[in-house]
């Protein structure tokens, strides 16, 4: 590299980076495999007890690959066996956490990061150009997996030491001035055993995907000049699953409860017209302020919008501008159910369709004041849930030719809840700075189309 600068007077920085850290693993690996030649024992210590009740002794040295983040090395560690009932042990192994593994707890690490974010080939491809490490995509699999179901049963493990401790609820604490709930539910492809027996949304079609139901909650203190609520920086939690409506009220009532739903002064529920999401608002959180996404609400009227008028975009634009405007926006629902059932068609699709969206405006009439809502300073869209939707599960779940099991995505999901909540912390600064740059450019230009539901989501929906 030296000799090449000399001669040319240029240097090949990318060629030139990779080597040196090739040749920094190289190094690691040789420093790191000296650390783990762990000697013999000492006469004292050459007896362990072994699980069956009879004594461990220690037999011979044996070595173990291992692949670190450095890259592989070997572990040299004693070997004890119990002639009573023939196991072998490695406490070395149990010490670094290396039992029954190949893989470093670095690498493990590693590894649920990459197959939480991409498919688990990827993830192997990752782990090559950006770690310098080879591993199989079975490996990255297998090990995302492992972390998944470690998390389910430590969490499993904790309700289970709270029922045997009678453990309460925490009320105690400083008030929170507005505390939101919201909820959402997407369609993941699975495989065709997840779906015997289950209806497809086309009429005698056999269903292809499961719902998963996502919940978050998150708190509010103020908000910006304009009057657009901000939500509080790190106060977003995820929970979510494959499962029926009634088990996951429990989930997110529990999720809620935790984080101090009943020292909210304000309390908050946004969910999309869903029935079973209103079912469950009542159930559990009956006491709150419910608001249908107004987002939500515009795409039914934009339904309408193009049954009246297909292929004649100017005509839906105008139609749009008065009951939106005018109507929807400004929580004239009784103005827009009535504007709505006095139209007349003859085309009974037509017909159908504004008897049904004017039977959704009429049974969420009391969730749609959104000038009330504004003027309480609170946010009227479920932007948050959404992006946890779209960015994460469906980034992870949903690519061409995937199909899950119930099982696989429950493995997945521990790791995704705590994924999202760093994911949203670390990219609230970047929707801050487009938020704030689009507001300046609607301003200027009054005909720009609205922003993303997704900038919406952390300032002001």
């Amino acid at each position: 590299m030296f000799q090449d600068r000399r001669n040319t007077g240029r240097i090949d920085l990318e060629g030139t980076e990779m080597a040196m850290r090739s040749a920094l693993h190289r190094a690691g690996t040789m420093a790191l495999s000296q650390l783990l030649q762990f000697p013999a024992p000492s006469e004292e210590g050459r007896t362990l007890a072994c699980p069956c009740g009879q004594q461990a002794h220690y037999r011979e040295q044996r070595s173990k690959p291992v692949l670190t983040v450095v890259g592989p090395v070997e572990v040299l560690r004693p070997y004890y066996l119990c002639l009573h009932c023939g196991v072998g042990q490695f406490p070395v192994d149990v010490e670094l956490d290396i039992a029954n593994t190949e893989f470093s707890p670095g690498v493990r690490r590693m590894q649920a990061m990459v197959g939480q974010e991409a498919p688990f080939d990827h993830g192997r491809e990752q782990m090559k150009v950006l770690a310098g490490l080879e591993v199989t995509t079975k490996s990255v699999e297998r090990t995302a997996e492992a972390v998944g179901a470690e998390m389910i049963a430590q969490r499993e493990q904790a309700e289970i030491q709270k029922a045997l401790q009678l453990e309460l609820p925490v009320v105690a604490g400083e008030p929170i001035p507005v505390l939101y709930v919201q909820m959402d539910g997407t369609g993941v492809p699975v495989v065709k055993k997840e779906t015997v027996g289950r209806q497809g949304k086309t009429e005698g079609q056999p269903a292809h995907t499961r719902e998963v139901k996502l919940g978050c909650v998150f708190t509010q203190t103020t908000w910006d000049q304009e009057g657009y609520p901000i939500r509080d920086p790190d106060s977003t939690t995820y929970t979510g699953a494959i499962e029926s409506a009634e088990e996951f009220g429990r989930r997110i009532y529990a999720e809620a409860y935790g984080r101090g739903w009943s020292r909210a002064l304000k309390k908050v529920v946004i969910g999309d017209g869903a029935e079973w999401i209103w079912n469950l608002v009542a159930m559990h959180f009956s006491e709150a302020i419910q608001i249908v996404d107004l987002y939500h609400a515009r795409q039914h009227l934009w339904e309408v919008a193009r049954k009246l008028y297909p292929n004649n975009e100017g005509k839906q634009k105008a139609w749009m501008n008065i009951h939106q405007k005018h109507l929807l926006d400004r929580g004239k629902i009784e103005k827009l159910v009535g504007a709505l059932r006095s139209i007349e068609s003859d085309n009974p699709e037509v017909r159908e369709k504004i008897r049904t969206e004017a039977d959704y405006f009429e049974r969420n009439a009391e969730r749609m004041r959104y000038p009330k809502f504004r003027g309480q300073h609170l946010f009227v869209g479920s932007g948050v849930i959404e992006a946890g939707c779209k960015t994460v599960v469906a980034f992870r779940l949903k690519r061409s030719g995937m199909f899950w099991t119930v099982r696989d995505y429950h493995q997945q999901v521990p790791r995704w809840e705590l994924h999202l909540m760093d994911h949203f912390a670390g990219a609230r600064k970047v929707l801050s700075i487009w938020t704030n740059t689009l507001r300046h450019v609607a301003k200027k230009k009054p005909k720009i189309p609205p922003f993303s539901v997704s900038f919406h989501s952390s300032r002001r929906c």
